[in-house]
Protein backbone atom coordinates (compact mmCIF):
# COMPACT_ATOMS: atom_id res chain seq x y z
CA UNK A 1 0.00 0.00 0.00
CA UNK A 2 2.86 2.37 0.88
CA UNK A 3 4.52 1.65 -2.46
CA UNK A 4 1.27 2.44 -4.31
CA UNK A 5 0.94 5.70 -2.33
CA UNK A 6 4.55 6.62 -3.21
CA UNK A 7 3.92 5.76 -6.87
CA UNK A 8 0.76 7.94 -6.90
CA UNK A 9 2.62 10.90 -5.43
CA UNK A 10 5.59 10.44 -7.80
CA UNK A 11 3.29 10.42 -10.84
CA UNK A 12 1.33 13.47 -9.62
CA UNK A 13 4.59 15.34 -8.84
CA UNK A 14 5.94 14.52 -12.32
CA UNK A 15 2.70 15.69 -13.99
CA UNK A 16 2.66 18.88 -11.87
CA UNK A 17 6.27 19.72 -12.83
CA UNK A 18 5.59 18.92 -16.51
CA UNK A 19 2.46 21.11 -16.61
CA UNK A 20 4.28 23.92 -14.77
CA UNK A 21 7.13 23.88 -17.31
CA UNK A 22 4.74 23.60 -20.28
CA UNK A 23 2.59 26.53 -19.15
CA UNK A 24 5.71 28.61 -18.37
CA UNK A 25 7.00 27.85 -21.89
CA UNK A 26 3.75 28.77 -23.61
CA UNK A 27 3.26 31.85 -21.41
CA UNK A 28 6.04 33.43 -23.50
CA UNK A 29 3.98 32.73 -26.65
CA UNK A 30 0.81 34.08 -25.00
CA UNK A 31 2.66 37.20 -23.85
CA UNK A 32 3.91 37.96 -27.36
CA UNK A 33 0.50 37.31 -28.93
CA UNK A 34 -1.28 39.52 -26.36
CA UNK A 35 1.34 42.27 -26.85
CA UNK A 36 0.86 42.01 -30.63
CA UNK A 37 -2.95 42.21 -30.28
CA UNK A 38 -2.73 45.31 -28.06
CA UNK A 39 -0.27 47.00 -30.44
CA UNK A 40 -2.24 46.03 -33.58
CA UNK A 41 0.41 43.59 -34.83
CA UNK A 42 0.37 39.90 -35.81
CA UNK A 43 2.99 38.56 -33.38
CA UNK A 44 4.80 35.20 -33.86
CA UNK A 45 3.46 33.49 -37.00
CA UNK A 46 6.45 31.78 -38.66
CA UNK A 47 7.29 28.72 -36.53
CA UNK A 48 4.38 26.32 -37.08
CA UNK A 49 0.69 27.21 -37.58
CA UNK A 50 -0.08 30.57 -35.91
CA UNK A 51 3.49 30.56 -34.54
CA UNK A 52 2.58 27.80 -32.06
CA UNK A 53 6.11 26.33 -32.18
CA UNK A 54 7.79 29.68 -31.39
CA UNK A 55 8.48 28.79 -27.70
CA UNK A 56 10.26 25.60 -28.82
CA UNK A 57 12.35 27.63 -31.28
CA UNK A 58 13.23 30.09 -28.48
CA UNK A 59 14.15 27.23 -26.12
CA UNK A 60 16.37 25.68 -28.82
CA UNK A 61 18.06 29.03 -29.37
CA UNK A 62 18.79 29.39 -25.62
CA UNK A 63 20.06 25.81 -25.47
CA UNK A 64 22.52 26.12 -28.37
CA UNK A 65 23.81 29.65 -27.72
CA UNK A 66 27.40 30.09 -26.60
CA UNK A 67 27.98 30.03 -22.82
CA UNK A 68 29.79 33.23 -21.81
CA UNK A 69 31.13 33.53 -18.25
CA UNK A 70 32.86 36.91 -17.59
CA UNK A 71 36.51 36.61 -16.52
CA UNK A 72 36.05 38.82 -13.46
CA UNK A 73 32.94 36.98 -12.20
CA UNK A 74 32.70 34.48 -9.35
CA UNK A 75 32.18 31.43 -11.58
CA UNK A 76 30.55 29.09 -9.04
CA UNK A 77 28.03 31.68 -7.83
CA UNK A 78 27.48 32.93 -11.40
CA UNK A 79 26.27 29.42 -12.34
CA UNK A 80 24.47 28.81 -9.01
CA UNK A 81 22.31 31.99 -9.21
CA UNK A 82 19.99 30.94 -12.07
CA UNK A 83 19.89 27.38 -10.68
CA UNK A 84 18.61 28.63 -7.30
CA UNK A 85 16.02 30.87 -9.00
CA UNK A 86 14.75 27.95 -11.09
CA UNK A 87 14.77 25.43 -8.21
CA UNK A 88 12.81 27.65 -5.81
CA UNK A 89 10.28 28.46 -8.55
CA UNK A 90 9.65 24.73 -9.21
CA UNK A 91 9.51 23.73 -5.51
CA UNK A 92 6.31 25.71 -4.87
CA UNK A 93 4.03 23.58 -7.07
CA UNK A 94 4.07 20.59 -4.65
CA UNK A 95 1.54 22.09 -2.19
CA UNK A 96 -0.94 23.46 -4.74
CA UNK A 97 -4.20 21.41 -4.67
CA UNK A 98 -4.77 20.90 -8.41
CA UNK A 99 -8.06 19.07 -7.85
CA UNK A 100 -10.18 17.07 -5.40
CA UNK A 101 -9.77 13.30 -4.98
CA UNK A 102 -10.19 10.68 -7.73
CA UNK A 103 -11.63 7.27 -6.90
CA UNK A 104 -9.79 4.66 -9.00
CA UNK A 105 -10.30 0.93 -8.31
CA UNK A 106 -11.57 1.68 -4.80
CA UNK A 107 -8.57 3.87 -3.93
CA UNK A 108 -8.78 7.58 -3.13
CA UNK A 109 -6.09 9.51 -5.02
CA UNK A 110 -5.60 13.15 -4.01
CA UNK A 111 -4.55 15.49 -6.83
CA UNK A 112 -2.03 17.22 -4.59
CA UNK A 113 1.58 16.18 -4.17
CA UNK A 114 1.79 17.08 -0.48
CA UNK A 115 -0.95 18.45 1.79
CA UNK A 116 1.29 20.28 4.26
CA UNK A 117 -0.53 21.74 7.25
CA UNK A 118 1.65 24.84 6.71
CA UNK A 119 1.19 24.99 2.91
CA UNK A 120 0.62 28.77 2.80
CA UNK A 121 3.75 29.38 4.91
CA UNK A 122 5.74 26.96 2.72
CA UNK A 123 4.88 28.84 -0.51
CA UNK A 124 5.57 32.18 1.18
CA UNK A 125 8.97 30.98 2.42
CA UNK A 126 10.12 29.28 -0.78
CA UNK A 127 9.10 32.23 -2.98
CA UNK A 128 11.09 34.48 -0.62
CA UNK A 129 14.17 32.29 -1.20
CA UNK A 130 13.94 33.00 -4.95
CA UNK A 131 15.45 36.44 -4.40
CA UNK A 132 18.71 34.75 -3.32
CA UNK A 133 19.15 33.43 -6.87
CA UNK A 134 18.71 36.93 -8.28
CA UNK A 135 20.97 38.53 -5.65
CA UNK A 136 23.72 35.90 -6.07
CA UNK A 137 23.55 36.15 -9.88
CA UNK A 138 23.70 39.95 -9.84
CA UNK A 139 26.58 40.08 -7.36
CA UNK A 140 28.60 37.26 -8.98
CA UNK A 141 28.46 39.01 -12.39
CA UNK A 142 30.86 41.71 -11.12
CA UNK A 143 28.90 44.28 -13.10
CA UNK A 144 27.54 47.47 -11.54
CA UNK A 145 24.28 47.35 -13.52
CA UNK A 146 23.66 43.70 -12.56
CA UNK A 147 24.41 44.50 -8.89
CA UNK A 148 22.04 47.50 -8.92
CA UNK A 149 19.31 45.30 -10.42
CA UNK A 150 19.90 42.62 -7.76
CA UNK A 151 19.79 45.19 -4.92
CA UNK A 152 16.55 46.58 -6.35
CA UNK A 153 15.05 43.07 -6.53
CA UNK A 154 15.92 42.22 -2.93
CA UNK A 155 14.72 45.54 -1.46
CA UNK A 156 11.52 45.37 -3.54
CA UNK A 157 10.75 41.82 -2.38
CA UNK A 158 11.38 42.67 1.29
CA UNK A 159 9.15 45.76 1.02
CA UNK A 160 6.18 44.03 -0.59
CA UNK A 161 6.43 40.74 1.33
CA UNK A 162 5.43 42.61 4.50
CA UNK A 163 2.09 43.82 3.14
CA UNK A 164 1.52 40.49 1.35
CA UNK A 165 2.06 38.67 4.65
CA UNK A 166 -0.35 40.99 6.47
CA UNK A 167 -3.02 40.42 3.79
CA UNK A 168 -2.48 36.66 4.18
CA UNK A 169 -2.72 36.82 8.00
CA UNK A 170 -6.16 38.43 7.68
CA UNK A 171 -7.29 35.56 5.43
CA UNK A 172 -5.78 32.93 7.78
CA UNK A 173 -7.57 34.53 10.76
CA UNK A 174 -10.82 33.99 8.87
CA UNK A 175 -10.15 30.44 7.63
CA UNK A 176 -8.33 29.21 10.76
CA UNK A 177 -5.84 27.06 8.82
CA UNK A 178 -2.56 27.24 6.89
CA UNK A 179 -3.39 24.17 4.76
CA UNK A 180 -4.17 25.14 1.15
CA UNK A 181 -6.36 22.03 0.75
CA UNK A 182 -8.50 23.01 3.76
CA UNK A 183 -8.76 26.64 2.57
CA UNK A 184 -10.00 25.44 -0.85
CA UNK A 185 -12.44 22.93 0.71
CA UNK A 186 -13.94 25.71 2.87
CA UNK A 187 -14.86 27.55 -0.36
CA UNK A 188 -17.06 24.68 -1.62
CA UNK A 189 -19.45 25.71 -4.39
CA UNK A 190 -19.56 29.51 -4.58
CA UNK A 191 -18.52 30.28 -0.99
CA UNK A 192 -15.34 32.00 -2.20
CA UNK A 193 -13.08 34.11 0.03
CA UNK A 194 -13.08 36.99 -2.49
CA UNK A 195 -16.58 37.88 -1.22
CA UNK A 196 -15.30 38.14 2.38
CA UNK A 197 -11.84 39.59 1.71
CA UNK A 198 -12.08 41.80 -1.43
CA UNK A 199 -9.69 44.46 -0.13
CA UNK A 200 -7.24 41.79 1.07
CA UNK A 201 -7.27 40.33 -2.43
CA UNK A 202 -6.47 43.74 -3.96
CA UNK A 203 -3.51 44.13 -1.59
CA UNK A 204 -2.36 40.59 -2.36
CA UNK A 205 -2.56 40.96 -6.15
CA UNK A 206 -0.53 44.21 -6.10
CA UNK A 207 2.13 42.50 -3.96
CA UNK A 208 2.11 39.48 -6.30
CA UNK A 209 3.00 41.76 -9.22
CA UNK A 210 5.90 43.19 -7.19
CA UNK A 211 7.09 39.73 -6.06
CA UNK A 212 7.11 38.45 -9.66
CA UNK A 213 9.02 41.55 -10.91
CA UNK A 214 6.24 42.26 -13.40
CA UNK A 215 5.31 45.65 -14.86
CA UNK A 216 4.70 48.18 -13.31
CA UNK A 217 7.13 46.73 -10.72
CA UNK A 218 9.85 45.45 -13.09
CA UNK A 219 12.51 47.84 -11.75
CA UNK A 220 15.15 45.09 -11.21
CA UNK A 221 15.41 44.55 -14.99
CA UNK A 222 14.64 48.12 -16.06
CA UNK A 223 16.17 48.21 -19.58
CA UNK A 224 16.08 52.02 -19.86
CA UNK A 225 18.32 52.42 -16.79
CA UNK A 226 20.18 49.15 -16.12
CA UNK A 227 20.92 47.65 -19.58
CA UNK A 228 19.38 44.26 -18.71
CA UNK A 229 19.23 44.45 -14.92
CA UNK A 230 20.46 41.55 -12.79
CA UNK A 231 20.89 39.26 -15.84
CA UNK A 232 22.95 41.72 -17.93
CA UNK A 233 25.98 39.38 -18.12
CA UNK A 234 23.98 36.18 -18.66
CA UNK A 235 23.52 34.29 -21.90
CA UNK A 236 22.40 30.88 -23.15
CA UNK A 237 20.57 28.51 -20.75
CA UNK A 238 21.44 30.53 -17.64
CA UNK A 239 19.56 33.53 -19.04
CA UNK A 240 16.78 31.11 -20.04
CA UNK A 241 16.60 29.85 -16.43
CA UNK A 242 16.08 33.37 -15.07
CA UNK A 243 13.34 34.07 -17.63
CA UNK A 244 11.73 30.67 -17.05
CA UNK A 245 11.75 31.24 -13.27
CA UNK A 246 9.85 34.51 -13.77
CA UNK A 247 7.12 32.80 -15.79
CA UNK A 248 6.90 29.85 -13.37
CA UNK A 249 6.52 32.32 -10.47
CA UNK A 250 3.74 34.06 -12.41
CA UNK A 251 1.95 30.71 -12.94
CA UNK A 252 2.33 29.64 -9.28
CA UNK A 253 1.21 33.09 -8.05
CA UNK A 254 -1.89 32.77 -10.23
CA UNK A 255 -2.59 29.26 -8.85
CA UNK A 256 -2.02 30.53 -5.28
CA UNK A 257 -4.45 33.46 -5.72
CA UNK A 258 -7.05 31.21 -7.37
CA UNK A 259 -6.76 28.78 -4.43
CA UNK A 260 -6.88 31.41 -1.68
CA UNK A 261 -9.57 33.75 -3.00
CA UNK A 262 -11.44 32.12 -5.91
CA UNK A 263 -12.23 28.65 -4.59
CA UNK A 264 -9.49 26.71 -6.41
CA UNK A 265 -11.14 23.74 -8.11
CA UNK A 266 -14.62 24.61 -6.71
CA UNK A 267 -17.22 25.99 -9.09
CA UNK A 268 -20.91 27.08 -8.84
CA UNK A 269 -23.65 24.39 -8.78
CA UNK A 270 -21.08 21.56 -8.54
CA UNK A 271 -23.37 19.60 -6.16
CA UNK A 272 -26.55 20.00 -8.24
CA UNK A 273 -25.12 18.57 -11.50
CA UNK A 274 -25.80 14.99 -10.41
CA UNK A 275 -22.59 13.69 -11.99
CA UNK A 276 -20.11 11.08 -10.77
CA UNK A 277 -17.52 12.37 -8.26
CA UNK A 278 -14.62 11.60 -10.62
CA UNK A 279 -16.23 13.67 -13.41
CA UNK A 280 -16.85 16.55 -10.97
CA UNK A 281 -13.16 16.35 -9.95
CA UNK A 282 -11.97 16.46 -13.61
CA UNK A 283 -14.29 19.42 -14.35
CA UNK A 284 -12.89 21.10 -11.20
CA UNK A 285 -9.32 20.70 -12.50
CA UNK A 286 -10.29 22.39 -15.80
CA UNK A 287 -12.11 25.18 -13.90
CA UNK A 288 -9.01 25.71 -11.72
CA UNK A 289 -6.79 26.07 -14.80
CA UNK A 290 -9.28 28.52 -16.37
CA UNK A 291 -8.96 30.69 -13.23
CA UNK A 292 -5.15 30.44 -13.45
CA UNK A 293 -5.17 31.46 -17.15
CA UNK A 294 -7.42 34.43 -16.30
CA UNK A 295 -4.82 35.63 -13.76
CA UNK A 296 -1.95 35.07 -16.21
CA UNK A 297 -3.87 37.17 -18.75
CA UNK A 298 -4.26 39.89 -16.08
CA UNK A 299 -0.47 39.89 -15.53
CA UNK A 300 0.11 40.28 -19.28
CA UNK A 301 -2.69 42.80 -19.82
CA UNK A 302 -1.24 45.10 -17.15
CA UNK A 303 2.29 44.70 -18.55
CA UNK A 304 1.24 46.08 -21.94
CA UNK A 305 -1.06 48.75 -20.50
CA UNK A 306 0.74 50.52 -17.63
CA UNK A 307 4.16 52.23 -17.56
CA UNK A 308 6.64 51.22 -14.84
CA UNK A 309 7.07 53.21 -11.63
CA UNK A 310 10.13 55.23 -10.74
CA UNK A 311 12.11 53.55 -7.96
CA UNK A 312 11.21 56.14 -5.34
CA UNK A 313 7.50 55.77 -6.26
CA UNK A 314 7.77 51.99 -5.90
CA UNK A 315 9.29 52.28 -2.41
CA UNK A 316 6.83 54.98 -1.33
CA UNK A 317 3.88 52.83 -2.44
CA UNK A 318 5.26 49.81 -0.57
CA UNK A 319 6.10 51.47 2.76
CA UNK A 320 3.80 54.51 3.04
CA UNK A 321 0.62 53.10 1.50
CA UNK A 322 0.57 49.28 1.23
CA UNK A 323 1.78 48.41 4.75
CA UNK A 324 -0.53 50.90 6.59
CA UNK A 325 -3.50 49.77 4.45
CA UNK A 326 -2.66 46.10 5.12
CA UNK A 327 -2.47 46.79 8.88
CA UNK A 328 -5.83 48.63 8.86
CA UNK A 329 -7.33 45.73 6.91
CA UNK A 330 -5.88 43.22 9.40
CA UNK A 331 -7.33 45.08 12.42
CA UNK A 332 -10.69 45.50 10.66
CA UNK A 333 -10.81 41.75 9.91
CA UNK A 334 -9.99 40.97 13.56
CA UNK A 335 -12.70 43.37 14.80
CA UNK A 336 -15.33 41.84 12.48
CA UNK A 337 -14.38 38.29 13.57
CA UNK A 338 -14.62 39.25 17.26
CA UNK A 339 -18.01 40.91 16.66
CA UNK A 340 -19.27 37.84 14.74
CA UNK A 341 -18.25 35.51 17.61
CA UNK A 342 -20.41 37.37 20.15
Amino acid sequence: MDMLFLLDKTVIAFIAFAITLLIATYSTYAERKIAAFMQDRVGPDRAGPFGILQPLADAGKFFFKEEIIPNASDKFLFIAGPGIAMLTALMTSVVIPWGDTLNIAGREISLQVSDLNIGVLYIFGVVSLGVYGIMIGGWASNNKFALLGAIRASSQMISYELSMGLALIALIMMTGTLSLKEIVDQQHGMNWNIFYQPFGFLLFVVCAFAECNRTPFDLPECETELVGGYHTEYSSMKLGFFMFAEYINMFISSAFMASLYFGGYNFPFMDSLGLDQNIITIIGVFVFFLKIFAFIFLFMWIRWTLPRFRYDQLMRLGWQYMIPLALIHLFATGAVLLWADK
